[in-house]
């Protein structure tokens, strides 16, 4: 989706239906968010939307499956993925960053209980 600013365009698009189901995993997806606003416009009995409490699923992963302390602390307004990997020393490639985080990933136990 490249974000969820798009969902009802998407779904739209999509055209969901008995032979055509979607399901939709969206991050940050809390009360009064502007995730939260944009899922509940998407009100087809063919789309299933959910989501997890973390600013990006990157967050799910338990920093000590990546072999740091803790995410950082990335300032409001500045994209995510890339202050954690400006904090963290890593390479600006986010691309890369969530590779080296997926192969942290061994099982369920890797990952926050919220995720699951």
């Amino acid at each position: 989706l490249e974000g969820v600013d798009d969902l009802p365009a998407v779904v739209r698009d999509f055209a969901p239906g008995p032979d055509a189901r979607l399901g939709v995993l969206v991050d940050h997806l809390v009360p009064g968010s502007k995730e939260s606003r944009i899922a509940a416009q998407v009100t087809d009995a063919h789309v299933l939307v959910v989501g997890h409490p973390y600013i990006d699923v990157w967050e799910a992963v338990k920093p000590s499956s990546v072999g740091i302390r803790a995410w950082p602390s990335v300032p409001r307004g500045q994209d995510w993925k890339t202050g954690v990997c400006e904090a963290l020393g890593w390479p600006e490639n986010t691309g890369a960053a969530w590779q080296h985080i997926l192969s942290r990933v061994n099982s369920y136990k890797d990952l926050e209980p919220a995720l699951l």
